[in-house]
């Protein structure tokens, strides 16, 4: 990347940060939970510096600007235009799930998700006493679609959808069309939909994603979005759930502030009005040092390990890496990178069994970390490949 303003090449040491990435585990290279190792955009370190000065830290509300932000930068970004009075404080995107799930289903209902995708929407179900139910995708000439007649066939039985959209963890943004088809069937089975858009910002240069709620006029409809991903203050535990159908949004309003995750963190204003009102350039920054990132990792299994095949994406810091020819299980392989080489991966089944023979890797990073944790790759597949061969001689 040339002429850059901010600095994405530094590698910042995060250890005795409590970092849930560097800190929890004792792996050389983690590669796995979805967070970034960039400095944080400028304007949001300033403004919690600022906030910080402060020698208070009591309890906090949530201003209009914060609501202000949000509306600002989906009308600028995506044509998409939101009301205040449409619109609730959460701690989060997965917090708002797990509260909606209790919201609007019972204890043994059906919760449908499309497999393979992000792996704690399995355990917010299970952990509230609901089924999963999965419409599991469909893999074809390296690409995935959606399986529509078994969608139809599986909404039948269930309460809830939760959607992922782009999808996570392949990358997918998903057409205006497939989001139209999905609120169709919704629709034909009055099933109430969550639309996760929290990687919304994260697509390649130039591709902007498809909003759910301009894609479909499915009124019994929720979005659940934040700008955690987008700049790397998760931390911060601050997100909106939207819907124009005010019915749901009151139910949802009261179990919000029974479940106690309408409380606001006393840097989340800060952070957030940051991002979205002071730091879009940083993020089109992040996303060119993402795409090259991105063709780093193509080129080089293309080149030194094409035995492992990267899945094409748009969207997303976390490549989806085809490992069917290495014809192991991807927990065994994990584990072994991970023994072996000291390189934390994601493994595939987590996202849904359907998942089993791809990994999944991070590469919101510095490009230095990035080459590091391929050759580590390379190095961890062709001792196990070396191991395997030795086995069959025995």
């Amino acid at each position: 990347m040339k002429n850059t303003k901010y600095d994405f090449e530094s590698v910042i040491d995060r250890h005795g940060t409590n970092s849930v990435k560097w800190d929890f585990f004792d792996d050389d290279l983690p590669m796995w939970v979805a967070d970034m190792d960039f400095r944080v955009a400028p304007a949001i370190e300033k403004a919690i510096q600022k906030r910080a000065s402060h020698p208070v830290y009591g309890y906090s509300i949530v201003p209009d600007s914060y609501y202000e932000a949000y509306i600002n930068w989906w009308k600028s970004n995506y044509d998409f235009e939101m009301a205040r009075e449409d619109m609730l404080y959460s701690i989060g995107v997965v917090p708002s799930i797990s509260t909606m799930i209790r919201c609007f289903t019972d204890v043994g209902d059906n919760v449908l998700i499309q497999s393979p995708v992000y792996h704690v929407f399995f355990y917010v179900i299970e952990d509230n006493h609901r089924n999963v139910v999965e419409n599991e995708l469909i893999y074809e000439n390296g690409e995935y679609r959606i399986d529509f007649d078994d969608l139809d066939k599986k909404l039948a039985e269930c309460k809830l959808m939760v959607l992922c959209n782009p999808q996570n963890p392949v990358g997918k943004i998903w057409s205006k069309d497939d989001l139209n088809q999905i609120g169709e069937l919704c629709k034909k089975h009055d099933v109430i939909l969550i639309s996760d858009e929290i990687h919304c910002d994260l697509t390649d240069p130039g591709v902007k994603y498809n909003p759910f709620m301009t894609s479909s006029d499915y009124e019994n409809s929720i979005l659940t979005i934040s700008p955690s991903k987008s700049f790397n203050i998760a931390g911060f535990q601050s997100s909106v759930v939207y819907t124009k159908n005010k019915e749901l949004l009151e139910k949802v309003k009261t179990q919000l502030h029974l479940d106690n995750s309408d409380a606001c963190n006393v840097f989340a204003v800060s952070a957030v009005e940051a991002a979205y009102n002071e730091s879009k350039d940083w993020l089109d920054e992040l996303r060119e040092v993402l795409y090259d990132n991105k063709q780093m990792v193509k080129e080089y299994l293309s080149n030194e390990l094409p035995v492992v095949k990267l899945v094409d994406c748009d969207a997303t810091y976390l490549l989806w890496l085809d490992c069917t020819a290495l014809n192991v299980s991807s927990k065994v392989l994990g584990e072994f990178l991970r023994e072996n080489q000291g390189l934390f991966l994601s493994a595939g089944s987590d996202f849904g069994e359907c998942g089993d023979k791809f990994m999944r890797l991070n590469i919101a990073c510095p490009p230095k970390l990035l080459k590091q944790g391929l050759a580590k790759l390379k190095a961890g597949v062709i001792a196990l490949n070396n191991i395997n061969n030795l086995s069959k001689n025995i």
